[in-house]
């Protein structure tokens, strides 16, 4: 049997415990026990994403996981999606540069379903894994690559922004939707052997929170996980490091279709995970996170140059995170006229810093969020995955919110003055061509589309699996 150590709560966890065991075949499971309401979250996480992927084999990782819903050993088909709402569950996979996970909120007599489900997807999944099932998804994915990017507005922002702000050769310059023409040169080959490397125990964490049993929940994943063989062929990813800052603006102007001209632009922030990195996280909350900020207090609420700004962290730990800036205009105001706004309000709180007031509201604004993760099972299991893969330690979920109030204004200060600068940006401009219709037509155009503050989820574009597709 795996062994564990005694759960106990640690301060600024807010009572929350978790406790960790290995299987022999190196497997990493973490468990949290939460009675609240008789469910239970399984979330596994697998270290791959789009970082560990090569020239020419873009999105494969993203494709994986498209795959992992096409059946496996003894489950055939469109059967897991079957298997979990017929049991009243709910499901679903995401892929990210730095990772790929996939989890099920199950009544609790379901968890072993679960449990059986997830196993059998990581240990005979090759013996589904054919030619048609490869062409079926493969076509789904580049229709995916479609709707959410190549044929919507602004769809392609996040891409070339990506691209601008992480070198040519750098691990994280694609995005994990990969391109067109990489998605269509894949083979089974290059699939089956991206499965052997990647998808194995000992290259997993497993947690399991909710309505639990735990020393029962032990039992079923030694069952089910426990004869699973590991795999070593694993290489590590590509170095991610660059220097602190851009040491210049990079920029880029498109001209397409857009309800509004918008002004994009991504700052090279500190890596996820540092002091450092929570001190930019509030510095972007105070100017862009919400209808408080002062980008928005500033462009939509005084100037009315603006329909939509925010300003949000991409955070990620095997490069620098990126600041996230989005500003719709409003009519037929100029990108210059926001850009010089939006410069002098960060010059300014470069100069200042916070107010005691905006740094209090700050705090409790990502306080919150961390609650709203952690107070259902499911944003917990996630948020134990995502330590243990990504800072080898599940336990720092806990306390994750103990650490950013610890930060001083004068840090938030610093933070803003070494890398909210012109000179460390790259900046998208989007110009409406003849034909698109005017932000007065739209109304509120798109909302301040930032990416989320844990792994940029939603400008990644998180997948919704639905079983129909499969």
């Amino acid at each position: 049997m795996p062994m564990g150590h005694t759960a106990t709560a640690q301060a600024g966890s807010g009572g929350l415990t978790a406790t960790e065991h290995r299987l022999a075949n190196g497997l990493r499971v973490v468990l949290s026990e939460d009675h609240l309401t008789p469910v239970a979250a399984v979330c596994l996480w697998y270290d791959v994403g789009s970082r560990h992927e090569v020239k020419g084999r873009t999105g494969l990782a993203h494709l994986f996981e498209h795959l992992m819903f096409q059946g496996s050993g003894q489950v055939k088909g469109n059967g897991h999606f079957e298997l979990v709402q017929g049991a009243g569950g709910s499901l679903n996979g995401t892929t990210s540069f730095e990772r790929t996970n996939y989890f099920e909120t199950m009544p609790t007599h379901q968890l072993e379903l679960a449990l059986w489900l997830e196993a059998d997807r990581m240990g005979s999944l090759l013996a589904a894994l054919d030619e048609e099932s490869m062409e079926n998804q493969r076509d789904v994915v580049k229709n995916e690559r479609r709707q959410r990017y190549d044929n919507v507005p602004y769809g392609t922002a996040f891409e070339r922004l990506t691209a601008l702000a992480y070198p040519e050769g750098h691990p994280y310059h694609h995005t994990p939707i990969g391109s067109m023409a990489d998605l269509d040169a894949a083979t089974l080959d290059d699939a089956r052997t991206f499965f052997r490397t990647y998808y194995a125990p000992n290259n997993a964490v497993l947690s399991v929170v909710g309505d639990i049993d735990p020393e029962q929940t032990l039992v079923w994943i030694e069952k089910y996980f426990g004869s699973i063989p590991s795999h070593d062929g694993k290489q590590p990813p590509r170095g991610g490091e660059l220097p602190g800052t851009m040491g210049g603006q990079l920029r880029e102007e498109v001209r397409e279709e857009v309800p509004a001209r918008a002004l994009m632009a991504a700052y090279r922030l500190p890596h996820d995970g540092t002091r450092e990195c929570d001190a930019a996280d509030l510095a972007l909350t105070v100017l862009g996170g919400g209808e408080s900020s002062r980008l928005h207090n500033r462009l939509v609420r005084r100037d009315r140059t603006a329909v939509a700004a925010g300003f949000g962290l991409l955070r990620l730990s095997g490069a620098p995170s990126l600041g996230w800036l989005d500003v719709k205009t409003s009519g037929g105001v100029e990108v210059e006229r926001i850009e010089a706004a939006v410069d002098e309000e960060l010059a300014r709180f470069a100069a200042e810093g916070p107010t005691p007031e905006e740094m209090e509201r700050a705090q409790a604004q990502l306080e919150r969020e961390w609650l709203d993760r952690l107070g259902t099972v499911a944003g917990r299991a996630d948020e134990l995955c995502r330590y243990a893969v990504l800072f080898g330690d599940p336990q720092l979920a806990l306390t994750a919110v103990a650490r950013v109030l610890d930060v001083t204004a004068d840090e938030v200060k610093a933070a803003a003055a070494a890398q909210l600068r012109p000179d460390n940006r790259a900046v998208l401009v989007y110009e409406p061509v003849e034909g698109a219709d005017s932000a007065e037509d739209t109304g509120s155009a798109e909302g301040a589309e930032t990416a989320e503050s844990t792994d940029g989820a939603s400008a990644e574009g998180t997948d919704t699996h639905e079983g129909a597709d499969k």
